[in-house]
């Protein structure tokens, strides 16, 4: 079974108990045991508040982000290690077991060319020490690699493999998302079986940030790709139904991705559970 998780920004453009809490008996009926909670102001979070939130729900947390666009882990990494440092302890207060997301670089935030040898050996080096100063708190940190309009650094699978076995830290994972797969890979197939033996985390997201089911995504291949691949991990349902300020304009998100934002909820949950099924995997 893999526990079937859903993103905030499902529900809410930040994460707010008040605002979730009311869909708790639905989002449980659909098996999800699991929140990820975007860190993008840290210091902003409730911790007290979620603690309680996931006692009382018997849920796990994960935590992801993007760094901020001011940050720049190649020329000044110190500055964005202080930033992850606050997020790693975020983290650990609410009893996360893993900080993942775009956690070397920042979101929207592009050259225009490939990425050149010098900022692959700055992400290294970077990545590096952050998955130690992740370990120091019990964590272990994920990245994933974005479609090539988000970020030029590491675009698929086999980009996000190559920099883990280069940094060699034990507690890093790949964090793959569907919607930035349908973009970059050959085949979900060759995705998923490149970022197999760190993958850590799945994001299933439609290819228009929607309803699952409602876009291009070939749900099916990705699922079985999993199943064929073995994976037990997490796998939690990501939509741009609701999205913080801070972050709206580096997804290019400017415009509701369902006409009624309760079908991502009421039709997108069951029908990721059925096509998981069908390929032989079981959520929540």
């Amino acid at each position: 079974m893999n526990t079937f998780g859903l993103h905030t920004f499902a529900i809410s453009p930040m994460w707010e108990v008040a605002r979730i809490e009311p869909q708790m008996e639905i989002l449980k009926a659909h098996g999800v045991s699991l929140f990820e909670i975007p860190l993008l102001r840290p210091e902003e979070l409730d911790v007290e508040a979620t603690t309680a939130f996931a006692t009382r729900h018997d849920v796990e947390l994960i935590c992801s982000l993007g760094l901020p666009a001011s940050l720049d882990v190649v020329e000044r990494p110190d500055e964005a290690l202080n930033f992850l440092e606050a997020a790693f302890r975020a983290t650990q207060a609410v009893g996360g077991g893993a900080l993942c997301g775009v956690t070397y670089g920042t979101i929207g935030k592009t050259t225009g060319r490939a990425p050149t040898q010098a900022e692959i050996d700055g992400i290294c080096r970077f990545l590096e020490r952050a998955a130690a100063q992740a370990a120091g708190h019990g964590l272990r940190l994920g990245i994933e690699p974005c479609n090539r309009y988000e970020t030029h650094l590491i675009n698929r699978g086999v980009d996000a493999a190559r920099i883990i076995e280069r940094v060699g830290a034990e507690n890093m994972f790949i964090h793959l998302d569907t919607y930035h797969m349908h973009i970059e890979e050959e085949s979900f197939e060759a995705g998923f079986r490149a970022a197999a033996p760190y993958l850590g985390y799945v994001h299933v997201s439609e290819a228009n940030r929607g309803v699952p089911g409602r876009g291009m995504v070939n749900w099916p291949a990705a699922f079985e790709a999993m199943a064929a691949i073995g994976y037990k991990g997490p796998i939690a349902l990501e939509s741009m139904n609701h999205v913080d300020a801070d972050i709206a304009g580096g997804l290019a998100v400017w415009r509701p991705v369902s006409e009624n934002p309760q079908d991502v909820i009421d039709v997108g949950l069951p029908f990721l559970r059925d096509v998981a099924r069908q390929a032989g995997l079981t959520l929540g």
